[in-house]
């Protein structure tokens, strides 16, 4: 017997998602995020083994829970009324493909009885590899993806020189390349997170994609925390000249920083075990330096010494982009993709309707 409950300390939460291999999706500060600046509703549950040996449970022995899920809610035009989205989960314990279904019936069916309006369906998009869950109990495969199921992921147990070895001999040499010229660190302060924005602005004019507003990204990084690393790529300015002093003196290493320009960056979600791509940019200075090469390179190393395991470089096209993302691994990977559990009489609306479906589900991405 499974007894659900809500979720409303942040630690407690938290705790649980790092301890078993969750996803940043679902971390706290996501939720937050989405609940804050982007019109979602966000209910946190735990699924409990109900046996009687657990029933002295303490708050964070997590001994007796076996599954997590981060439940995002939103409106729809009627007579839809409600969209209930799990983000790269749920969080099965039970790595079984049939137990996963079972659990997650579980959810759904709690989702129908406790969200109100009743939502058209819950939509989960578990970080499972293909072929990790049973489409049984009432779940189906859906055409309205939010999150692209075909992505790279890179194992980080992996050594450098592992990691390099599966690289294409291109991206290696444009890493080796860029890496003499090019200077990447963590960015933290506001002016250096705006030069980012910036060039994250510049990038989806040239490719033609939607972004959010500057205050939505600043928010993500406030409720995100430690958990939302950015990293920036730098190349010194041309017109830059270093002034004649020790090269170990304060004024020196000041002068060489404010000769720096940011020509590239990358913003992640990381929690314990993945680190995920959320957004990138890079100027046509950047692209020439190369310095999106050696910038990807040493973020997948500094995540790799913060002992994450999981590297995913947030979902493959048929874009440029998806062709320098492919440049560094000889393999792709399929997730199970996205799945449906029909809660109301309208879901066939939802599903026939594919071109008013999707371009709701457009919204959601952003």
């Amino acid at each position: 017997m499974l007894k659900i409950i809500e979720i409303t300390d942040k630690k407690e939460w938290n705790d649980f998602i790092n301890e078993h291999g969750g996803h940043p999706l679902q971390l706290w500060g996501w939720g937050e995020l989405k609940s804050q600046s982007a019109n979602w509703q966000v209910v946190r549950v735990f699924l409990k083994n109900g046996e009687e040996k657990y029933i002295d449970r303490k708050k964070n022995d997590h001994s007796d829970i076996v599954a997590a899920a981060q439940i995002l809610v939103r409106k729809l035009p009627f007579p839809l009324r409600n969209f209930a989205y799990i983000p790269r989960g749920a969080l099965v314990i039970s790595k079984k493909p049939i137990e996963r279904a079972r659990i997650s019936r579980e959810i759904a069916l709690w989702v129908s009885k406790n969200i109100k309006p009743k939502p058209v369906c819950l939509t989960m998009e578990p970080d499972w590899n293909s072929g990790e869950f049973d489409l049984r109990d009432g779940w189906r495969s859906s055409k309205n993806t939010i999150l692209i199921p075909r992505t790279l992921i890179l194992d980080l147990a992996q050594n450098e020189d592992e990691l390099l070895a599966k690289m294409s001999k291109k991206t290696r040499q444009y890493i080796r390349k860029s890496g003499g010229e090019v200077r990447v660190r963590q960015l933290f302060s506001k002016e250096e997170i705006d030069r980012a924005l910036e060039i994250y602005t510049e990038t989806a004019k040239r490719a033609g994609f939607a972004i959010h507003s500057k205050n939505y990204y600043h928010e993500l990084y406030k409720k995100m925390g430690e958990n939302s690393p950015i990293f920036g790529a730098f190349i010194e300015k041309e017109q830059g000249k270093s002034i004649e002093k020790n090269k170990n003196t304060e004024d020196y290493i000041a002068e060489k920083l404010k000769n720096q320009e940011m020509v590239a960056f990358l913003w992640f979600a990381q929690s314990n075990d993945v680190a995920f791509e959320l957004y990138g940019g890079v100027t046509e200075a950047g692209q020439k330096s190369r310095a999106n090469y050696v910038l990807k390179w040493i973020a997948i190393i500094e995540m790799k010494n913060r002992g994450v395991k999981r590297y995913d470089f947030n979902g493959l096209l048929n874009d440029g982009i998806s062709k320098f993302k492919a440049g560094f691994a000889n393999h792709e990977d399929l997730l199970v993709g996205t799945l449906d559990f029909p809660i109301s009489k309208t879901y066939f609306i939802w599903n026939s309707f594919l071109p008013t479906a999707k371009k709701i589900v457009r919204k959601f991405k952003k």
